[in-house]
């Protein structure tokens, strides 16, 4: 009884939302987006990658908060699926517009059109990218920001807006990766070839070791696609610089010559402001900064992005901050700022735990209903290098967990009710002793409304002495992040926990050798994907499923359910 109370009350607080927003001038916003291999040179390198509407990267999608999102999306690939995932777009009422093959919606066949419809439920910054195999890597992905509703105001002033999108790029084809990382012997990627920002970037070129006294430079730039992005200020103004990361890989850390940076907003909610002369910024995470150009205006200003948390053997990106009047194409005289140490996690610390809500954040519940322990180790199946979370590997089925739940289907690859916690006494500081894993679906049926903790568990991988770096995005939700730590958790870390001002994220990072705690309601019906962000760790099978109320979901489109067992029983509903 309670829970239908419970139903019933979110449903009408979801309706005077609604309601409210409908008299702030929300629209529908439509796009026509065409999905397809093109021939593009974004570091100077010709090679194939998936742009839209023949470009990339792809378009940017502008909308206010309130406002519907329509993007009829046709599949112009010749041989593979493709779907899109609204990356900090939450979905509610749509989880079948989520984008993630497998999970929400089949995967869009070969010259066949879906179209995605959902509401932009909350003003920040955000991405799209694909969501199957590794198409992320291979150049889908675009930026989409959400303005404040008419009327509303942010709670800082800025005179101007600029956009950063960041990403890094292979040589090596996303197929030929894929393959190699499940091949046995394993094939690992490497490190990439080429940092990008706004998908422009210089291989085997540093645009700053190059400057002549002319002020020219050695690098070919011999297309346009890779030209260095130059982002046009006025003096003595204030700029609100939008920031995501896209990368297939690489932790990146970001700094601005001379100039000083005041950190608003991460991943769509407003934090506490703090001023950082760098900061990092991990897969699937987005932010806000505010910039000053109070510097001397007869200068450019160098514009650095470099890796963080792997020995980095790939350039940084470089980008001019151009002042007015000065030419675009003239290169700062002074040097680009350095890139911390890549193993100076103290300093990525540093900044991490700065992060706290703003005040009027929305602040977690007191006590928890359910917590689940999530360990994050390098397993073996069959000889193949995986990657596990509690000894499960996961791998997804043809048919869509949104549509096999709620339509009570068999999913054959099922192996029983997921691990919600690891043997104590698991040594996460040494490889593990029994590397052998085994593959499931890792779905955690969550009870509706409940109030979930997740302890993310870093361990040591297989090799001696190696634990990396995993940002972890959660689909559907926001999580309050309560606290990290060092080593493995126990129960006297709960005393850490920051129940006053937690951030509100959907992408956060666990540290080598740590812990990372996160505090959910689980109140979006629907079917969740939880996973780390590094493309190649997540194809290994570094990943969860959430399943909570999907009994409330609403009708499902049957264009999204035409594949696996949900197409059969559509095929079977039209034929009676």
């Amino acid at each position: 009884m309670m829970r239908v109370i419970k139903v019933v009350v979110l449903m009408m607080m979801m309706m005077m939302v609604s309601m409210v927003r409908e008299g702030k001038g929300e629209k529908a916003r439509h796009f026509k987006w065409e999905v397809g291999y093109v021939f593009w040179s974004p570091d100077c390198e010709e090679k194939m990658m998936i742009g839209i509407n023949g470009k990339y990267p792809g378009p940017t999608i502008r909308a206010k908060e309130g406002d519907t999102i329509v993007v009829q999306l046709k599949n112009n690939l010749p041989t593979e699926g493709v779907v899109i995932h609204w990356h900090g777009i939450r979905q509610f009422g749509t989880p079948w517009a989520d984008g993630t093959a497998a999970i929400s919606q089949c995967p869009i066949k070969p010259d066949e059109t879906f179209t995605y419809r959902f509401k932009a439920d909350k003003a920040g910054t955000y991405f799209y990218h694909g969501h199957y195999g590794m198409q992320r890597a291979a150049g889908l992905y675009g930026s989409l920001i959400v303005d404040v509703a008419d009327g509303e105001k942010e709670p800082f002033h800025y005179d101007g807006e600029l956009n950063l999108l960041l990403s890094d790029w292979f040589h090596q084809s996303i197929h030929s990766q894929m393959l190699g990382l499940s091949s046995n012997p394993f094939r690992w990627i490497g490190e990439p070839q080429s940092l990008l920002i706004n998908g422009r970037g210089q291989y085997n070129c540093s645009l700053a070791a190059h400057v002549l006294r002319d002020g020219s430079t050695s690098c070919q730039i011999n297309s346009s696609d890779c030209a260095p992005l130059t982002l046009r200020v006025l003096p003595n103004k204030t700029y609100r610089i939008r920031i995501a990361s896209t990368t297939s890989l690489s932790s990146l850390n970001l700094a601005i010559g001379n100039h000083k940076m005041t950190v608003v907003e991460a991943d769509g909610n407003y934090v506490q402001p703090f001023i950082v002369d760098d900061m990092d910024i991990y897969s699937g995470e987005s932010y806000s900064v505010l910039i000053t150009t109070d510097q001397n205006p007869l200068s450019n200003y160098w514009i650095s992005v470099g890796v963080r948390g792997r020995l980095p053997k790939t350039l940084p990106a470089l980008a001019i901050l151009n002042y007015h009047p000065n030419s675009p194409s003239r290169l700062p005289t002074l040097i680009p700022p350095t890139t911390p140490a890549w193993n100076d996690y103290a300093h990525s610390k540093s900044f991490t735990y700065k992060i706290l809500a703003r005040e009027g954040t929305p602040m977690p519940p007191n006590n928890t209903s359910h917590k689940i322990a999530l360990l994050n180790t390098q397993t073996k199946i069959n000889g193949c290098i995986r990657w596990s979370i509690n000894n499960i590997s996961l791998v997804l089925s043809s048919t869509p967990h949104l549509g096999s739940i709620k339509y009570g289907l068999k999913d054959a690859l099922q192996t029983g009710k997921p691990a919600e916690n690891f043997p104590s006494d698991y040594n996460v500081m040494i490889p593990p002793i029994n590397p052998n894993s085994t593959k499931g679906n890792n779905v955690y049926k969550l009870e509706f409304n409940s109030t979930i903790d997740v302890i993310l568990q870093n361990a040591n991988a297989l090799a001696v002495n190696a634990s990396e770096i995993h940002p972890w995005h959660l689909h559907g939700h926001d999580f309050w992040v309560l606290g990290y730590g060092e080593g493995r958790f126990t129960e006297a870390d709960i005393t850490q926990f920051n129940l006053k001002n937690p951030p509100l994220r959907n992408t956060v990072v666990i540290f080598p050798y740590g812990w990372t705690a996160i505090r959910f309601v689980a109140n979006n019906p629907g079917v969740w994907a939880f996973h780390c962000h590094v493309e190649p760790h997540l194809h290994m099978g570094m990943g969860i499923i959430f399943s909570e109320g999907v009994d409330l979901v609403g009708k499902i489109p049957s264009e999204a359910l035409t594949c696996g067992e949900t197409g059969k029983l559509l095929m079977k509903n039209h034929q009676n």
